[in-house]
């Protein structure tokens, strides 16, 4: 389950037109790292000014390979009051930094009136030295496969295909792959602030880029002049741990979305019927006859996507109820143009790099998985009854992480922060891909923290709530940080 979708618009227009038709317990400073020369940008379009930076594949070995890192900035509109440069990353891990500035530049217009607005497409991922593991057609094969492993073949298909999956990634990207977690994403940051002229980074970080910035403070606390960590993902839990915490939240926000479409006469979906019924039994449809779109299907498992990719934002709900009440007449159109945007198909049948990828060579290594079978088959209670829907979909989810070729370099475990200023945690209490409780742990991991709540559903709350949009503004340009215990509404 990915980080911040910055495509809701694009998502929402896309639907009208086809409705139409280790444990690290100290802080510490890292071995010294030659900083890299100055970034020539370019212009590349819309304003924006784009370059490339080269930093150490191993940063062990800083003097070897190096890497290329896509950057793409656009300027302070007033450069009378130009503070520095504002980092950000969207999250994933595997999203595009570069792809979601370009669209989502209006959100962020008020803090452009004051700094260069800097991201990147991290390492691994897209424009930089990208991972990548399948070609197109199986990738549509993969991510079609059916994860409630319900019958014998079913689930020997389904681990082949992840054993599968991961000799692909060894066999194209093999040598990326063993430096693709977050402690050298941090690092890149840093080399990152000083190419760009920062003495001290400021940086915001929505749902895994929240990770990236804990382990930023972590290796770097003097270097830091603000974090605004949105959707906080804490480092403390263990990978099944924190997708079952997934599953509960996915489910309440399911049931969000059939209570409104209950009551609103205007959704189509329960206009006929209970939607929940009408939902459980459109999938159990799609499982033996998945439904023909064009010279494609849609499957159980492109459906599940396509409802868990809407359940991330309340502005997608009109396009989910359009989508079930479609598949419900056999058109899949809708439900599987969502799917594909979750997955980052491309009309060509390629796929971006996020699940070909950049999304398990950065979890994996930040968050090891078991190996053996019998772990994830005792899952299965615990996991349907925190959602019969979502659960027995998500209980095999972390094996890829399991067979997957690298293993971590260090133990999983809390990211100390010494020596840093106060840094600003967001969280949604029914974020249902980062859980608010692990901003509240995380709050408590992080001496001097503090977290600003926001009442209400979907993930990552910037552009949920004018207070909390607000209220990162003001400490990313003024330093303010939000009274304890500020609590703002959707």
């Amino acid at each position: 389950m990915t980080g911040r979708v910055a495509k809701v618009m694009v998502l929402v227009t896309l639907f009208l037109v086809a409705c139409t038709r280790t444990t690290p317990n100290a802080t510490h400073s890292p071995t010294p790292t030659p900083i890299p020369g100055n970034i020539a940008w370019t212009d590349c379009g819309g304003g924006f000014q784009c370059g490339t930076v080269q930093v150490p594949l191993d940063y062990s070995r800083p003097e070897a390979r190096k890497i290329a890192l896509a950057l793409i900035r656009i300027q302070a509109r007033n450069h009378a009051t130009r503070i520095g440069s504002l980092l950000v990353n969207p999250g994933g891990p595997g999203e595009s930094g570069i792809e979601y500035l370009r669209a989502d530049l209006s959100s962020l217009g008020n803090l452009n009136q004051r700094f260069d607005l800097v991201a990147w497409d991290p390492r691994g991922v897209a424009g930089s030295t990208p991972v990548t593991c399948v070609d197109g057609p199986q990738e549509d094969a993969y991510l079609s496969i059916d994860s409630v492993l319900d019958d014998p073949q079913e689930k020997a298909d389904a681990i082949q295909a992840d054993k599968d999956f991961a000799a692909g990634c060894q066999s194209r990207s093999g040598d990326l792959l063993p430096f693709m977690d977050s402690a050298s994403t941090a690092k890149d940051m840093d080399q990152i602030r000083a190419v760009v002229g920062d003495a001290k980074l400021t940086y915001l970080g929505f749902s895994y880029g929240t990770y990236i910035g804990q382990w930023y403070a972590h290796l770097f606390p003097t270097h830091v002049r603000a974090l605004s960590l949105d959707g906080v993902v804490n480092p403390k839990v263990s990978a099944n741990d924190s997708l079952l915490a997934q599953v509960v939240g996915f489910e309440q926000n399911l049931q969000a979305f059939l209570a409104d479409c209950k009551a609103r006469s205007s959704c189509l979906y329960g206009q006929s019927g209970d939607p929940g019924t009408k939902l459980t039994a459109l999938m159990s449809r799609l499982d033996t006859t998945p439904l023909k779109v064009g010279t494609r299907q849609l499957t159980r498992a492109l459906a599940m996507t396509g409802v868990l990719q809407a359940l991330y934002s309340q502005s997608l709900w009109r396009p989910l109820d359009q989508g079930l009440t479609a598949a419900d007449r056999g058109d899949g159109r809708i439900l599987l143009l969502i799917a594909d945007l979750y997955n980052q198909r491309n009309s060509d049948g390629s796929y971006k790099n996020l699940f070909n990828g950049a999304y398990h060579s950065t979890y994996c290594l930040d968050f090891p998985a078991p190996s053996d079978i019998a772990t994830y088959d005792k899952l299965g209670p615990a996991f349907t009854k925190a959602s019969p829907f979502f659960g027995p979909w998500s209980q095999y989810g972390n094996l890829q992480c399991g067979l997957w070729p690298v293993k971590p370099k260090s133990a999983q475990g809390p990211l100390t922060v010494e020596g840093a200023p106060p840094i600003l945690l967001v969280g949604g209490t029914n974020d249902p891909a980062t859980p608010y409780a692990d901003a509240q742990s995380v709050n408590q991991q992080i001496a001097g923290s503090v977290l600003l709540t926001r009442r209400g559903n979907g993930h990552t709350s910037y552009d949920a709530s004018p207070c909390a949009h607000a209220a990162e503004d003001a400490y990313l340009i003024d330093l303010t940080v939000p009274a304890g215990g500020t609590i703002c509404p959707s």
